[in-house]
């Protein structure tokens, strides 16, 4: 039986959030070894190994598009890609796997002000109370419990990037919307992983502190482990899946399967022997609950509608 579009979407959404979810501490363990830009370089050169193998097997071709058209979509998918894994494993490297996934959970939240900026609408008020709830549920994971910390408004320098990170995601996620309208999915993610393995290649040479290559030897068999699993799955396959989803069901309702990312993150976390305290457990319940809380409030007055209306 072949799944619809809309069904299928959401299991691949789903398998995304599952990988991305696992990455996160996974990332956390192979930055004890390696340098944060040389893994997101050799994430990107594994990925763009991986799909051009795929298009020439597959034939794939690339669309013809007008000069604005290739610009729009290099540069979106460049920076959205690999300037916000930059940001991200950066910025990974000085906070726990914890916050970072629950920094960027407010994606969801962030995706849809966005839209309401984009065609001059006013948030609704199930997405106002969604933002303060989720903010309250981000700011005590980022103090963990501690009220000198809250009340000196200290935040670390890691989260501090993965908060722009989640910006620059949010906004790439809107704006994929609109380029995979004119490009297919698979050579605008094909883009982004090539330019993205360009932009952090470039980043090593000027750089003179990073050696990719260097790293990439004196790593352990579990790190390049590790980083195979990170280029492929969580770049090759998540990817491909979350622009899938986004062309499908469009980017808010794709951004509110981020809403599951903390809680494969947590597991994963919790077997690698990186456990959140009680604080942080609690932050992440508070963040999730708000972030659903429109679709339930949607939820509950289509109901009370079918209800009245029968």
């Amino acid at each position: 039986m072949k799944l619809e579009s809309p069904a299928k979407a959401s299991i691949l959404l789903m398998l995304c959030v599952i990988i991305w979810g696992s990455c996160y501490p996974i990332s956390k363990s192979a930055l004890n070894e390696i340098n944060a830009i040389s893994l997101v370089f050799w994430r990107f050169v594994i990925a763009s190994a991986c799909l051009a193998v795929y298009f020439k097997i597959s034939r794939i071709s690339f669309p013809r598009l007008s000069l604005s058209r290739w610009f729009r979509a290099i540069v979106v998918s460049t920076l959205g890609v690999g300037g916000f894994n930059i940001i991200v494993y950066i910025g990974l490297s000085y906070t726990s796997p914890i916050n970072s996934v629950l920094i960027m959970s407010l994606c969801p939240l962030m995706t849809s002000l966005i839209a309401c900026t984009a065609i001059r609408s006013i948030p609704s008020l199930a997405q106002l109370c969604s933002i303060i709830i989720s903010l309250i549920g981000v700011f005590m994971v980022l103090v963990n419990g501690n009220i000198d910390t809250l009340l000196s408004i200290h935040i670390n320098y890691g989260d501090a990037l993965i908060f722009f990170g989640m910006l620059a995601w949010s906004i790439y996620t809107y704006l994929s919307k609109i380029i995979c309208q004119w490009m297919p999915v698979m050579p605008y993610t094909f883009l982004g992983m090539s330019g993205s393995a360009i932009l952090t290649g470039t980043l090593c040479l000027v750089i003179p502190d990073i050696h990719p290559y260097y790293d990439l030897r004196n790593s352990t068999t579990l790190v390049l482990v590790d980083i195979l699993y990170i280029g492929i799955c969580g770049t090759v396959a998540a990817y491909f899946f979350w622009l899938y989803g986004v062309h499908q069901l469009g980017p808010a309702n794709a951004s509110i399967y981020f809403n599951f990312i903390p809680v494969f993150s947590l597991l994963t976390s919790y077997i690698l022997g990186q456990p959140a305290s009680g604080v942080q457990s609690l932050g992440m319940v508070i963040v999730i609950s708000g972030l659903l809380l429109p679709r339930i409030i949607k939820t509950a007055r289509n109901r009370h509608l079918i209800h009245y209306g029968s």
